[in-house]
């Protein structure tokens, strides 16, 4: 007898090419048996709605109360059927120590750090103060970033660094290079902001290393990664090449439609699907993971695509395999997910409404095995 059964639901599982309508069951907190009249303790009917592998959101902002930017994990896992949020460098050396204490260990939901490499992390991002903790490189301490990093080992996913004239003031590229050096020292990734030019995007790409994410990656002009006429970059193809993460990470600031329409025309698809939800996003245009999916999905891209585009992929960014799949065997997680059909207006960073005819929208989280959601 199985712990859980979900019983009727389109399973679509891209890590294993799966789509077919059935039942799974978890046991002992694991992914137990997917087939047909499967029964458990705990039995839950979802026909009609999606089961796909616990959604994975790569850019998230989740030091609530410990950086003016957090936001609580907890309510957006139940409203977005989110299970592992993965924390884009809210904080660095200086408080990761409280983030791991108060929010990321009695989180029920996972919470995977990247760590920034600024001292303080992001620690002056709202409406009314904005001030790029890049901006002064007395704060980028690469021993103290190392240290903090093989302290926490067992949490930290990568290394975090926001370039650009709004995270950097006038240092340019330097960040980057600080970040790189100790992200090599540690055999970690990068995950890399860029927002408006210096640095340009050229520099940015050409430095990142197979396996480095460069986030805000379909952002609109300025460092934009398609031309005027539609045209992807030269650099961005290269960069591909290469083994770079591409990463929506939408954002307040950092998704355009029209950038989106001619990177999708062009065939280029980003390789990850995220919100950067925070404390200004929350509220639009960004909101949260299922939205953002959400736009895709409405923008042409098949609902397996968008999937593996948001749990799949992301758990190989992270390198945690383990992850983003309902292989048997794997963590017993899983997002469930209605397809709301209608009209629906959703907008970018910059202002532009898309109208589009369907939205996804939470049904039920299963973590560790049980059902989760209310």
């Amino acid at each position: 007898m199985h712990d859980l059964v979900l019983k009727g639901g389109r399973i679509i599982d891209p890590a294993q090419g799966l789509d077919t309508v059935g039942d799974i069951a978890f046991s002992a907190g694991k992914v137990a048996a997917i087939g047909q009249d499967l029964h458990g303790q705990d039995i839950r009917d979802v026909g009609g709605r999606i089961v796909c592998p616990g959604l994975i959101d790569l850019h998230t902002h989740v030091y609530w109360g410990g950086t003016s930017l957090g936001v609580a994990a907890e309510p957006l896992a139940r409203s977005g059927a989110v299970a592992t949020f993965v924390d884009a460098g809210s904080a660095g050396p200086g408080n990761f120590h409280g983030f791991r204490k108060h929010v990321i260990d009695p989180s029920p939901v996972r919470i995977l750090p990247y760590l920034n490499v600024s001292f303080p992390g992001i620690y002056a991002f709202s409406k009314p103060v904005m001030v790029g903790e890049c901006a002064d490189l007395r704060l980028l301490d690469l021993r103290e970033c190392r240290r903090v990093a093989r302290e926490n080992a067992d949490l930290i996913v990568g290394i975090k660094v926001r370039v650009g004239k709004v995270a950097g003031g006038d240092n340019g590229i330097m960040p980057l290079d600080m970040a790189i050096e100790v992200a090599e020292e540690l055999g970690l990734p990068v995950m890399a902001h860029l927002d408006n030019p210096p640095p340009a995007r050229k520099e940015v790409l050409a430095r990142l290393r197979k396996g480095d994410v460069l986030t805000h990656c379909f952002r609109p002009f300025p460092n934009a990664p398609a031309r005027a006429d539609g045209r992807v970059r030269e650099e961005v193809l290269e960069a591909r090449e290469r083994g770079i993460v591409f990463d929506i990470g939408h954002g307040g600031g950092s998704f355009g439609f029209a950038t989106t329409r001619a990177m999708l025309a062009a065939g280029f698809l980003p390789d990850v699907i995220s919100s950067d939800v925070h404390a200004v996003s929350i509220e639009g245009p960004a909101f949260d993971l299922l939205t953002t999916m959400s736009k895709f999905l409405c923008l042409g891209l098949d609902l397996p695509t968008v999937i593996r585009l948001s749990a799949t992929n992301p758990a190989k960014a992270i390198g945690r395999p383990e992850l983003g799949t309902l292989t048997v065997g794997a963590i017993g997680e899983a997002s469930v997910i209605d397809v709301v059909k209608g009209r629906f207006d959703y907008v970018d960073s910059i202002g532009e409404i898309h109208t589009g005819d369907r939205r996804l929208l939470a049904a039920g989280l299963v973590l560790n095995g049980r059902w989760w959601h209310p």
